[in-house]
């Protein structure tokens, strides 16, 4: 991979891009997601965006520190900046729902990555962040979110989806209480970005999308030396160790017709 030349529109080579990675200033990275209306987090844009700009990130990132293990820098992922509706609206169900190879081999590597990335990680909160998206910004390092404006939430339960070992695990790991995890995961609640300050999910909050940009950055300034000794990744690997193996061996042993089907197997017998 040649040095880049920014900004950088992803899928390399593309005529529709779907994302944008800028470098604004030497220690900072943005990716910015626009992904049509609502940044589906689809196979191509997990595999050919969000894991190739880590890649051209971290690349960039060691190239620079030269024989240094580390060094200032920070990332921030948005969704499109000119707008303070959407950051993601979680995955392309439809398109996925059949390809049991997704969680393993495209979702998880990619979320892993971000998870035990090598400098701090800032998710800007633009707009709604559902499902899949929820689980992106909770795989970065902080948050910041619009006050009012725009939810955070799980709503698999309202569809039917069974939630992914992954996604447990990051929830888990991330959130600071088992009622928590009940309101997100059970009841599918709708968390504005001024109560996920006050639960201790989200960093700071603004009153819109620049707003958002704005504090982002701030924080990326105040954090990313934190980034010069090289160890950031590794102790984030430390801390997560039982979760990123749960990450590693995203596994489900039923879904709700195997599991409908087992019940009823089990009370005939009553």
């Amino acid at each position: 991979m040649s040095a880049p030349s920014y900004p950088v529109s992803l899928p390399v080579g593309s005529k529709a891009p779907l994302a944008t990675l800028h470098h604004p200033t030497s220690t900072l990275w943005e990716f910015e997601m626009h992904n049509g209306k609502d940044n589906r987090l689809t196979v191509t844009f997990l595999r050919e965006c969000l894991s190739v700009a880590l890649d051209i990130v971290e690349k960039d990132w060691r190239t620079q520190n030269g024989a240094s293990p580390g060094g200032p820098g920070a990332l921030i992922i948005s969704g499109k900046q000119d707008q303070d509706k959407f950051f993601s609206n979680g995955l392309d169900f439809e398109a996925i729902v059949g390809d049991q190879g997704f969680f393993p081999n495209t979702f998880n590597p990619t979320i892993r990555k971000l998870l035990t990335f090598p400098i701090p990680t800032i998710a800007a909160i633009n707009g709604h962040a559902f499902a899949a998206g929820f689980i992106t910004t909770l795989a970065c390092d902080y948050r910041v979110m619009q006050a009012s404006k725009g939810w955070c939430s799980m709503n698999e339960i309202l569809f039917g989806a069974p939630m992914p070992t992954s996604f447990a695990a990051i929830m888990r790991y991330k959130l600071p209480s088992p009622s928590m995890l009940r309101g997100v995961v059970m009841e599918a609640k709708r968390y504005t970005g001024k109560e996920l300050l006050e639960l201790g999910v989200v960093d700071a909050v603004a009153d819109n999308g620049a707003g958002v940009m704005k504090a982002a950055r701030e924080l990326a300034a105040a954090r990313g030396d934190l980034a010069k000794t090289g160890v950031w990744g590794i102790m984030k690997k430390d801390l997560m160790r039982e979760t990123l193996k749960l990450v590693d061996a995203d596994f489900r042993t039923e879904r709700p017709p195997e599991e409908a089907a087992a019940a009823k197997l089990r009370l005939s017998k009553l």
